[in-house]
């Protein structure tokens, strides 16, 4: 049995039982933290918590691993809840084309962007994809990242979508974190199918979701609905498909523009509806009252120059938000949670505690991990960060491209 004691905790923070599942509009500022505290665990399950006046006889000293966090801050582990970690391979050279003056748009109408990746994914072997997006965990892991969503997307053919979910399956099963995949086969329309995009959306629903049913390779279905890429009916007839399969819509909507996707993603069950870096008084009307979260990703606004989400606007009319990553070579080459925390802080005016609730508490219910992570609770197994030592916890946001994390406790 593997025991650690966490003892001196300058603040234990998101702590507490019965917590909400999501927390929205004035509960977002709401953070728990228990000052000079304790943590204990027992084969990645948390055992009990507490001041640390009342730490004595709360395990069995034997085979314990004790940490002194005197001076740090013990928090849930951050839940990625939108990345595309399994990719061929890097992309500056669009990033030098922007610098230049073209636009994300421009490029991906030049045969660039996503084409990109998929025409490099292409050529790459299952063995090779596994082994440089593990490496990438384990970087993201160093981050404080403890659950992850992988979308594919950037295979565009049955065999290099089947591929890419195949290499997301290993990777739940090797990887000592929980990952979800979600299927984003509908995530560009391939040069082949360029003048044919009722083809490819055939191909998709009738080639594609029929196999990765049988070899049960997605949680969720995906599509990017936007102007030049799917419209509101492909998206619709495309989501209707997975959901038949019994796959929850995680959809890409309003990242340039906002065509009605938000509205119909929620009539269909949307768990989330992800960038909204465009929001319309109709998408709001659309999200209130509803089960479906927004997820927001202020890294990819920060590298494409585009505008972020408006989250004051979110939060003031009670709509859930969520933060994330967006990690993928394109529009997001970084996975760094604490900057995203910073971004929100400082892009989108989020207090740190709203930032802090929307990557935790609120990105596992994105992920439908709320009874697992987000909060430490007894009998949860949501991995632990412990932080450097550090004046306060603002100052991890504050303090943005400084590492603060310390370290990542996973069963």
């Amino acid at each position: 049995m593997s025991k650690i004691l966490i003892k001196n905790i300058k603040g234990l923070v998101q702590c507490g039982e019965n917590l909400p599942k999501i927390r929205k509009g004035d509960e977002m500022k709401e953070l728990p933290i228990l000052e000079n505290a304790f943590l204990a665990i027992e084969d990645g399950v948390i055992v009990s918590y507490g001041k640390m006046k009342e730490c004595s006889g709360v395990t069995d000293w034997r085979d314990l691993e004790v940490i002194d966090a005197e001076g740090k801050f013990v928090l849930p582990a951050f839940c990625d809840s939108h990345t595309h970690t399994v990719f061929a391979k890097s992309r500056e050279e669009e990033f030098v084309h922007r610098i230049n003056g073209l636009s994300y748009e421009d490029i991906a109408s030049n045969g660039g962007g996503i084409l990109n990746s998929a025409a490099r994914l292409q050529e790459m072997s299952e063995d090779e994809l596994f082994n440089s997006s593990m490496k990438r965990i384990d970087q993201l892991k160093s981050y404080g990242t403890g659950a992850l969503e992988i979308k594919s997307g950037y295979g565009l053919t049955i065999e290099s979508e089947l591929k890419m979910l195949r290499v997301i399956k290993r990777l739940k099963a090797e990887s000592d974190i929980i990952i979800k995949s979600t299927f984003l086969g509908a995530h560009a329309y391939p040069l082949k199918f360029k003048e044919n995009h009722k083809g490819y959306i055939d191909q998709i629903i009738n080639e594609m979701l029929p196999k990765i049913n049988q070899e049960g390779l997605a949680d969720y279905i995906d599509v990017f609905c936007e102007r030049n890429y799917f419209s509101v009916d492909d998206m619709s007839q495309i989501l209707d498909a997975g959901i038949n399969y019994g796959l929850r819509p995680k959809v890409h909507v309003n990242q340039f523009s906002s065509i009605g996707g938000v509205r119909k993603a929620v009539e269909k069950n949307a768990l989330s509806v992800d960038h909204m870096e465009e929001i319309s008084n109709d998408d709001i009307c659309a999200l209130q009252g509803t089960s479906t979260i927004v997820t927001i990703l202020p890294s990819c606004s920060y590298f494409l120059s585009i505008p972020y989400s408006n989250a004051r606007r979110l939060i003031q009319n009670d709509i859930p938000i969520a933060l994330a990553s967006d990690f993928n070579p394109g529009s997001t080459p970084s996975g760094n949670l604490s900057f995203v925390w910073s971004l929100a802080c400082i892009k989108m005016k989020m207090t740190p505690e709203e930032a802090l609730n929307a990557l935790t508490l609120n990105a596992a219910y994105a992920m439908d991990l709320p009874d697992t992570h987000g909060t430490i609770s007894i009998g949860k197994k949501t991995p632990i960060i412990i932080t450097k030592k550090i004046p306060s916890l603002a100052y991890i946001p504050y303090s943005f491209g400084e590492q603060n994390i310390e370290r990542l406790i996973v069963k």
